[in-house]
């Protein structure tokens, strides 16, 4: 298992300078001050619903391993028989999944449309309890290695990219974001 950097080929000097000129036009564009931004007419997300392949593996994964409680197992209201569950992720925010039985889904591939990954903010405490047994078990991360301390990325049973980061809400590349 690898992380997807792994695998690309990075472009050449001469595109990175160009696409860091669309970067900088684009934010100077449309990023505004804080305060001059308009308020977000969203509260936060809700839940993200993914799909897995086996819902017990899953609940193993993310409550027993990463300890983010499940709290909820249902029937999904829009396919008979397929389960609908939540996990807790803290600051009153869940973690959904689906499976489909009968549907015969393939497993997804990385490309546009599809999630990249889910980064979960997590405090530095139990960041670094979940580094240490994710090496108790042997999950292979990556981040760390490529001088990214603060962001564990990793796979669950399904090929989900997941990053446990240890970063506050809302704080990115150094920086608060809404200030």
């Amino acid at each position: 298992m690898t992380w997807q950097a792994d695998h690309m080929t990075p472009p050449d000097d001469e595109e990175r300078a160009r696409l860091a000129e669309r970067r900088a036009e684009l934010s100077k564009r449309y990023v505004k001050p804080a305060a001059d931004r308009a308020e977000s007419n969203a509260r936060g997300i809700h839940h993200a619903a993914l799909i897995c392949s086996d819902v017990e593996q899953t609940i193993q994964f993310y409550d027993g391993l990463l300890g983010f409680p499940v709290v909820e197992i249902t029937e999904n209201r829009d396919y008979p028989g397929s389960s609908h569950f939540f996990f807790d992720l803290g600051n009153s925010t869940l973690l959904g999944f689906f499976d489909f039985p009968g549907l015969g889904l393939q497993p997804a591939e990385e490309r546009i449309g599809t999630v990249q990954h889910i980064a979960i903010s997590v405090p530095p405490d139990k960041h670094a309890a979940l580094q240490k047994k994710l090496d108790d078990h042997a999950i292979p991360y990556d981040g760390p290695n490529r001088g990214i301390p603060e962001s564990l990325y990793l796979r669950d049973p399904d090929g989900i990219g997941i990053e446990l980061l240890s970063d506050e809400l809302m704080w990115f590349g150094g920086r608060w974001l809404n200030r």
